[in-house]
């Protein structure tokens, strides 16, 4: 499978088990909780796999770039959590810093 197939399919894992994390209100709900241990479980595998192809700092720089984003959109989405403009300013650094990564370096590159 493709590299950055693995490391989307490790960022989907995180955004799951970190949003299942707030639902699981510290681990007093077993369905979220089971959720939690799932989704780390198949982020941290799939992202290991990418470590065999991208660099460690680019492939963690995209997982958890992309993934603050995701989880700060759903927090927003599904809890009502507000976002004010330096957090979505602070959000769209880190995309633009993702982006940057992704069409200009070439240690990100295959």
């Amino acid at each position: 499978m493709h590299p950055w197939i693995l490391l989307l399919i490790a960022i989907v894992g995180e955004v799951i088990g970190t949003t299942a994390l707030k639902a699981s209100e510290g681990f007093t709900r077993p369905l979220p909780s089971t959720i939690v241990v799932i989704g780390y479980g198949v982020a941290f595998y799939f992202l290991s796999l990418t470590l065999k192809t991208i660099p460690m700092g680019i492939s963690y720089a995209i997982w958890s770039g992309v993934g603050i984003v995701l989880i700060s959109l759903l927090g927003w989405i599904v809890f009502k959590q507000s976002l004010d403009a330096p957090a979505l300013i602070g959000m769209g650094l880190i995309v633009a810093g993702v982006l940057v990564i992704n069409v200009f370096s070439k240690t990100a590159s295959h």
